[in-house]
């Protein structure tokens, strides 16, 4: 039996990443990551949101490639109930240089790898 060679295309991979719903939302996000046994912490802010991933805008460098814990805090107006606090780790895969009113940026894709919620007032961050 013969089989086709399988092909993909670059749009195709594309679409398949994006398979999981994005939601539009600015909110503070903390990211901390190690460089050389040094463990940095940036403040940032998201653009948008997935269960997969997420872009947000910090004001230093990151490499593509570079592990990250991401702390973020979805309000009870998006969730219908209470704070929903998250914790996630992810890898950084895109980074691209912006501007943010008038100020230098940077844009940083990441995905998800793992991500723990809790529901309720009780997390302490």
């Amino acid at each position: 039996m013969l089989h086709e060679p399988r092909t993909e295309s670059r749009m195709s991979a594309m679409d398949e990443r994006r398979t999981a719903r994005r939601y539009d939302l600015t909110l503070p996000v903390s990211i901390r990551m190690a460089v050389e046994k040094l463990v940095t912490r940036q403040e940032g802010k998201t653009r948008d949101i997935s269960t997969r991933g997420l872009y947000f805008v910090v004001g230093h460098d990151l490499e593509t490639g570079s592990d990250l814990d991401i702390t973020l805090t979805l309000p009870g107006e998006i969730t219908r109930g209470t704070d929903v606090f998250v914790r996630a780790q992810g890898k950084v895969v895109r980074v691209e240089k912006r501007l943010e009113d008038g100020e230098p940026r940077m844009g940083v894709a990441a995905i998800i790898e793992r991500y723990d919620i809790v529901r309720g007032e009780s997390v302490r961050s």
